[in-house]
């Protein structure tokens, strides 16, 4: 991976975990939580679109899957807040 790519892929992340935090309505985590929420979101999603069958090619495509896979973990994560 070549710096573009890691600046485009962290990029993307910091979108996703920003967006994922508003429609999640969050109270607002700082910008590198956002990051490493949306990078870990990315890679969620890529792995849950993956067993669903389908991917993107295109970097909309990419930041759908990445912003829905941080919505998937912002959720997994209220769960685990409110069982401890």
């Amino acid at each position: 991976m070549d710096i573009v790519s890691l600046a485009i892929f962290l990029a993307i992340g910091l979108l996703a975990g920003w967006i994922a935090n508003i429609l999640m309505k969050g109270k607002s985590k700082g910008i590198l939580v956002n990051m490493i929420i949306g990078v870990l979101g990315s890679f969620l999603g890529h792995f849950l679109a993956g067993l669903l069958g389908f991917g993107s090619g295109n970097l909309i495509g990419q930041i759908a899957i990445a912003i829905g896979g941080a919505i998937v973990l912002l959720f997994l994560i209220g769960i685990i807040k409110k069982k401890l």
